[in-house]
């Protein structure tokens, strides 16, 4: 297992540098279970689409606890400027997006010291202005992320058996490798065998021209 990991780590660090080289944006869903009295991210990604205009985004956090059927207007991030607007969340919410930019992507909120009353439905609502040559162009986008708090840590099964195919795909590939060594190695010592074989043939043939020639030799004296 743990060399399977020492070669996961390289692979992942590449993908990672790819990422970063290429400014990529992945709108990867969001983890849905905290553990009470830890602290938990709560993610929301929306890419631009097009990447080569200019634009702003404000977001803003809703929250829609258990058992109720409205959602609550908690937080606002605009200009930079992180604003709490519920008192649930006082001194226990903070941005953990995107940093030192007008047009943000990413509006991850991070929740401390989480309590079972954080269990319910979060909206995340993005409203973005595109800037063209000769107009602006508002749109907006809406995520939603399912949160359940539990006393204890959990493994869901989509996570095992992710990892689980993971190592599978690693080992195959690993397999897939092996047999092409091994289907090479005997190709090229079948095409070493043949040239060893040639060489010995035409060392023959020279030898027994050389002797005819001696004999045509021996015969004219």
């Amino acid at each position: 297992m743990s060399a399977l990991r020492r070669l996961l780590i390289p692979i992942l660090l590449y993908a990672l540098q790819v990422s970063l080289c290429n400014a990529a944006c992945a709108e990867v869903d969001s983890d849905t279970e905290a553990v009470v009295g830890a602290g938990f991210k709560v993610g929301c990604i929306s890419c631009k689409m097009r990447g080569e205009v200019e634009g702003s985004a404000t977001v803003d956090w809703f929250f829609r606890a258990k058992g109720e059927t409205e959602f609550v207007h908690i937080y606002n991030y605009e200009e930079r400027v992180p604003n709490i607007v519920d008192e649930r969340f006082e001194d226990r919410l903070a941005w953990n997006g995107s940093k030192n930019t007008a047009d943000l992507q990413d509006a991850s909120i991070y929740i401390q010291n989480v309590t079972f009353n954080d269990s319910g439905t979060y909206r995340c609502l993005f409203n973005r202005v595109l800037t063209y040559p000769y107009y602006e162009y508002s749109t907006k986008a809406t995520k939603l992320i399912h949160l359940t708090v539990v006393a204890k840590a959990t493994r869901g099964t989509a996570s095992i058996v992710s990892e689980v195919m993971m190592y599978v795909s690693i080992i195959g590939l690993q397999l897939w490798l092996l047999v092409e060594m091994i289907y090479c190695y005997r190709k090229i010592s079948a095409a070493g065998d043949e040239a060893l074989r040639e060489s010995a043939a035409e060392y023959l043939a020279i030898a027994s021209e050389s002797k005819d020639n001696c004999a045509g030799v021996q015969v004219a004296e």
